[in-house]
């Protein structure tokens, strides 16, 4: 998995953590609901990754 792409991966997740859990404090469910998908997009970015290297070896 390439630096970058990992990073953006983990990026992806930390953000939807934090848009998650301001959204469930405020009583934003669409906040919320956003950082639930944002983290659903770095988890498939992630596994996306660790499959390509799991085929280069």
């Amino acid at each position: 998995m390439s630096a970058e792409k990992k990073n953006k991966a983990k990026a992806d997740q930390i953000k939807g953590k934090v848009k998650e859990t301001v959204g469930r404090t405020l009583g934003d469910e669409r906040l919320e609901a956003e950082g639930r998908a944002e983290q659903s997009k770095g988890d498939a970015r992630h596994a996306a990754e660790k499959a390509k290297d799991a085929f280069r070896h």
